[in-house]
């Protein structure tokens, strides 16, 4: 993928920075906090044990300087969408 890219380990992000990236994600991607007797506390604690097992990964692009965590499915779906642009 372009340089303009880089993948943050989960263990390099204080925890407070970790738990707000993970609660954006959680709301972008609609989960039900309802789904988990802990709200959103659950999927915080769940979303942790999908990057210990390499599931999500956490993207942090150099040019707008913003950080997001994505699914490895959505990570290879950026990846084909820039380089579509960045060939056309």
């Amino acid at each position: 993928m372009s340089e303009r890219f880089i993948e943050v380990p989960h263990r390099m992000l204080p925890g407070e920075t970790l738990d707000a990236l993970l609660e954006a994600f959680v709301t972008r991607q609609g989960y039900d906090t309802t789904d988990t007797g802990d709200g959103m506390r659950g999927w915080v604690a769940e979303l942790k044990r999908q990057l210990e097992r390499g599931e999500l990964l956490i993207a942090h692009d150099l040019e707008t300087e913003s950080t997001e965590v994505m699914t490895l499915a959505q990570w290879r779906a950026f990846g084909r969408d820039l380089a579509d642009d960045e060939e056309g």
